[in-house]
């Protein structure tokens, strides 16, 4: 684990920051830009693409303009667009995405009553005819008649000019100033406001402002339904529309204590309690609403104003609807920029907000939303932190897979399910940066480390041992220490014979060969290659990587050694080369194994003296016939695992201390029974030579060589005739003593 706290430590630094944003503690910028991305993307995917009949548009589109003239109309048209509106066409609720802010000049009436003011004989006649005049030339006493006892929203704009003026008239507030008093609540706040004529403000049915939020990347995604002025709240447009629509019910703020009281200040919903039931609308930390798009421009029916003022629709296409009056046409300057169009009408955000309202389809997106973004982010950070570092690449993509689906499903479940809006962007971002964090580290760190144990280890050591020590650098060094291991010395027997008989290229091919197949047994094993000493091979088990099984592979690689030499052969007198026969030794022992040598050349080797029995027993196997001597040490620990024939008891030279040595034939289960039935007969012999009954002794072998010529017998025939000649005496061991190595 030693080794992987830097990647903890980077990957829990990562974790903080993210978590610091998504606790809304500080902000960073281009994560709230990639979440507004996702949640922009969401509602593309997400939204109806169907046509709401309820709602109509009617639009003063370009053809409106050049039929009846530049905007504004006269109101004399207007009003008489409205008596249409209600009296032909049966509309069943109005909303003006429009301000009447200013009076209409256009009849002349201003003109008259001012020439009415001089004297002379044509003032008199001007005074005399006005008040019948004026009936008819007060186009906004006519509209304003045209508003009086119907279902008439106008609309109006809040202003943030801190030294501009207010114009006009605002309807009453929705809620009086002191109603969220002792609550933290962050309304939408604008200090002036440009509203419509008194007496047309008077007459209609309501009023709501028509102002957007506009978010940091210009877009609008949502709507303030309430809105702080002088200390008072005043409605939306869409949200004054569905008042109306309902027959204006009170306004109820929700919060999440439910009390109402002075309690978690947030304000989550507003309800409108009606006879059918309550409405209730979700509400933002601002007390936004996030606007329902429906789809791309066209998911209302437009209607152009000039038809309606023409008479060219029937009246079952406006029987009954809710009517947004307002302007698509380019010169007048109301297209915004919406997640589902950068020139999308105005007009439209309100109907999708009408919409959204009436159907219950407006997500929530509550200040809470931060604790569950907190615990989603704490959840995913934790996983990846403190398993990637642990797992392979192939393994680490999995799960940096599995932790975003996760982040995906639940953000998505939220969204369809819960109709709530949690952010996605940190998450995501975090699994992507601590993935790409772990990969980097593992490409660019644990890979120069994995080279920097290649160069020191790699020629010793198999590359998957490599591998290994890599996951764990600390774990392992050149230093010198002392060790329980087992070494192996391999030499082939005749090599100067042999390299006399062939030429240098051929001799060097040879070798080659040789070594290659040798040196890839002693790896497939797991094994630490220490040198090549001419045509002879040191290796040992047990270190750098440490091995419990250190003996027995090395007992393992000794039986495939002369297994593949069996195949070299056949190679090798294909070419009419020269057979090829090897001698291993094994001894298994305390040495002391590191990096040793001179400041011009060292190696990683062992020492010691079981290094050095090693390569005596190795020595020793042509003076018994055999292929493979182990010691004492070896057998003892692997007696288990594989048959062994002793075959003697030797004390060799630098060693006074007599030791046992062993041929092992074969793995233990594998050795056929001819074989343990002569082995059995071999341990009977060898007891009676030690016990000095040389014809016993003597009777076994002869018995024995006639199952199977062995050279092995033929040398205890040997000692017996010898020891007939000279007995050893009374106290003799049995030990055979070799004074050359």
């Amino acid at each position: 684990m030693k080794q992987h706290l830097p990647r903890f430590l980077l990957g829990l630094l990562v974790l903080a920051v993210l978590l610091g944003h998504a606790a809304g503690l500080y902000r960073i910028g281009f994560i709230e830009r990639f979440d507004a991305i996702i949640y922009d993307t969401k509602v593309r995917l997400t939204m109806p693409r169907n046509v709401d009949e309820r709602l109509v548009i009617l639009d003063i589109d370009e053809k409106s303009l050049a039929e009846v003239g530049r905007w504004p109309w006269n109101r004399e048209r207007m009003a008489t667009l409205m008596n249409k509106l209600f009296d032909r066409n049966g509309v069943a609720l109005l909303g003006f995405d429009i301000v009447f802010a200013e009076p209409d000049a256009s009849s002349g009436l201003p003109v008259l009553e001012s020439l009415a003011k001089k004297d002379g004989r044509e003032a008199g006649v001007i005074q005399s005819l006005l008040p019948d005049l004026r009936h008819s030339l007060d186009y906004d006493a006519l509209f304003a008649a045209s508003l009086k006892n119907r279902p008439v929203v106008l609309g109006y704009y809040l202003s943030s000019k801190v030294d501009g003026t207010s114009s006009g008239a605002l309807p009453p507030p929705t809620l009086p100033a002191g109603t969220f008093t002792g609550r933290n609540i962050a309304f939408t706040s604008w200090p002036n406001f440009g509203g419509n004529l008194p007496a047309f403000q008077k007459n209609a049915a309501g009023g709501g402002h028509f102002n957007p939020l506009v978010d940091f990347d210009g877009i609008s995604r949502r709507v303030p339904m309430l809105a702080e002025h002088k200390g008072a709240y005043y409605d939306s447009l869409s949200l004054a529309m569905v008042r109306a629509l309902l027959g204006s019910p009170p306004l109820v703020p929700g919060y999440a204590d439910g009390s109402g009281g002075s309690g978690y200040a947030g304000l989550e919903w507003l309800d409108l309690p009606t006879a059918r039931g309550n409405l209730r609308i979700p509400v933002d930390e601002n007390v936004a609403a996030l606007v329902p798009y429906r789809g791309f421009q066209g998911s209302y029916t437009y209607i152009s104003a000039a038809d309606v003022l023409a008479d060219r629709i029937s009246a079952e296409q406006l029987k009954g609807k809710i009517v947004l009056m307002g302007t698509t046409a380019p010169g007048l300057m109301d297209l915004r920029a919406t997640p589902v169009g950068s020139t999308y009408p105005g007009v439209e955000v309100h109907a999708n907000l009408i919409s959204g309202m009436l159907d219950g389809a407006i997500k929530y997106r509550p200040a809470y939303v931060l604790g569950a973004d907190v615990l989603l982010v704490l959840i995913a950070g934790g996983v990846m932190v403190f398993l990637l570092p642990l797992l392979s690449p192939f393994r680490a993509s999995i799960v940096a897979l599995i932790v975003l689906v996760f982040l995906l499903t639940v953000n998505l479940s939220f969204w369809h399910a819960g109709n709530m809006v949690l952010p996605l962007a940190a998450g995501f971002l975090l699994v992507t940066l601590l993935y790409a964090l772990n990969m980097s580290w593992g490409y660019f760190v644990e890979s120069k480390a994995k080279r920097q144990f290649t160069e020191l280890f790699g020629q010793y050591v198999p590359p998957e041992l490599v591998d290994e020590m890599a996951k764990n650098p600390e774990g392992y060094t050149m230093d010198g220490r002392k060790a329980e291991l087992t070494v192996l010395f391999s030499d082939i027997r005749g090599f100067t014979t042999i390299s006399e008989g062939l030429q240098p290229d051929q001799l060097a091919t040879l070798m080659n060969l040789y070594l290659g197949s040798m040196t890839e047994v002693v790896r497939k094993h797991r094994g630490t290659l220490d040198k090549y000493i001419g045509d002879a091979i040191m290796a040992f088990w047990g270190a750098p990587v440490s091995d419990a099984e250190h003996a027995r592979n090395a007992v393992i690689t000794a039986l495939d050694m002369q297994e593949a030499l069996h195949g070299l052969n056949v190679d090798l007198q294909a070419k009419g080369w020269p057979e090829l026969k090897i001698g291993v030794g094994i001894n298994t022992g305390t040495m002391t194994v590191g990096d040793m040598g001179s400041k011009v050349r060292k190696a990683y080797t062992v020492m010691g003296d079981a290094v050095n029995l090693g390569s005596r027993l190795e020595g020793i196997t042509k003076q018994y016939g055999v292929g493979i001597i182990v010691g004492d040490g070896t057998r003892d620990l692997t007696k288990k695992d594989f048959v062994y024939r002793e075959l003697d008891r030797v004390r060799v030279k630098g060693k006074a201390e007599p030791v046992g040595i062993y041929e092992p034939l074969g793995q233990e289960g594998q050795v056929t029974k001819e074989d343990l039935e002569e082995l059995k007969l071999w341990n009977q012999a060898l007891r009676s030579y030690r016990a000095q009954d040389w014809d016993q002794a003597e009777v076994m072998l002869l018995n024995l060589s006639r199952i199977r010529s062995r050279y092995l017998y033929d040398l205890y025939a040997k000692r017996i005739a010898h020891c007939r000649q000279e007995p050893p005496g009374e106290g003799w061991d049995g030990v055979t003593t070799f004074e050359t190595k």
